[in-house]
């Protein structure tokens, strides 16, 4: 599994080594506790269509527990509704998506709303 920054038809890879979080305890915990993580890392949130809400919803990101920035990107459809860097425990943020997906910071300096960002299988 791979992540894929595809703005305007020129593909990039901003991450290979891919986990999901598909439980309620592992979205819940996320990033939470670890030390660090891999440069090439993502931590992926993918949201199931609730009724009668569908899957786009306003999806929260807090950094309470992590001790290393991130790159948060929020996805709808595969397009990107937000991204940012996100501090140790101080940043909190949000914005509608039916995928969340952390990265390690600087994994997303180049992503921009209204790119296309894709999780290959």
């Amino acid at each position: 599994m791979r992540v894929v920054h595809d703005p305007d038809g020129e593909s990039h890879v901003l991450a290979t080594n891919v986990h999901t979080a598909d439980s309620m305890l592992e979205k819940s915990k996320g990033l939470m506790f670890r030390r660090s993580i891999p440069d090439d890392y993502a931590l992926i949130f993918r949201f199931e269509p609730s009724w009668p809400f569908g899957a786009v919803r306003r999806r929260v990101i807090h950094m309470l527990f992590v001790r290393f920035p991130t790159d948060v990107v929020w996805l709808a459809d595969d397009e990107v509704r937000k991204a940012r860097t996100m501090y140790p425990w101080r940043s909190i943020d949000y914005a509608k998506a039916d995928t969340v997906i952390e990265l390690p910071a600087g994994s997303a300096d180049d992503v921009d709303v209204g790119d296309t960002v894709v999780v290959e299988s």
